[in-house]
């Protein structure tokens, strides 16, 4: 949601609110066709599958956080600067060198990012047999940033954006390791309560990486 705010934004500022918040409203419809289409489906197939593949794509989802997160945590990666890209996209919808307008850029945005949070509210959902609370969850989250940043009419750059994707990917990871072993088949010591154990190692496992890659030397040590 910060990053579809920044989007947004920049896209209403420079080009026109109406065409941006139009974008907006295509892309949310977008966004509920497939929801409304994929979540009844979900609903149907044997749960070990389901954890199966949801395990198998919440690692695809969570690696990919975590290997950015690590990078950007030792240094060997920008840290992702909402100003900065808030900047750089005014500039660029000043120059009129978008691919169509405010509409475009601003559905385009909301609807990339927003089929990460359908998807993780789908399949966090269904393995736990609740979708609706999930996408309270989610949907908490969107009014909760879009009502700041109507407040303060800016990208939310004091938001810990960096630490939070950490976190995320901390906890997509260990969620797809625990879903995919027990989809394959295999069965965790005492169940649920091995996701804390799950997590922990994941978590040590990505400090001494970003420790590794901060300082070279450790890994001679």
């Amino acid at each position: 949601m910060v990053e579809a705010l920044t989007i947004v934004l920049a896209a209403g500022i420079t080009r026109g609110w109406r065409s941006s918040l139009t974008g907006v409203g295509a892309a949310v419809v977008v966004l509920a066709a497939i929801v409304a289409a994929l979540g009844p489906a979900l609903t149907i197939v044997p749960i070990d599958t389901l954890r199966l593949v949801v395990g198998a794509f919440l690692l695809v989802f969570g690696l990919q956080w975590l290997r950015k997160a690590i990078l950007r945590a030792s240094g060997h990666k920008a840290l992702h600067d909402e100003d900065a890209i808030y900047a750089g996209l005014v500039a660029e919808a000043s120059t009129g060198r978008l691919d169509a307008s405010g509409f475009l850029l601003s559905f385009k945005g909301v609807l990339l990012e927003g089929l990460e949070v359908a998807f993780i509210v789908l399949t966090f959902g269904s393995t736990q047999g609740s979708i609706p609370l999930a996408a309270v969850g989610a949907g908490a989250a969107i009014v909760l940033v879009a009502g700041v940043g109507a407040a303060v009419h800016a990208p939310l750059a004091r938001v810990p954006e960096n630490a939070m994707k950490f976190a995320v990917g901390l906890m997509l990871t260990t969620f797809g390791i625990f879903w995919s072993t027990e989809g394959a088949g295999a069965h965790w010591p005492g169940g649920d309560a091995s996701l804390p154990g799950v997590l922990a190692f994941v978590c040590l496992t990505s400090f001494a990486l970003v420790r590794l890659l901060r300082d070279p030397q450790v890994a001679t040590a």
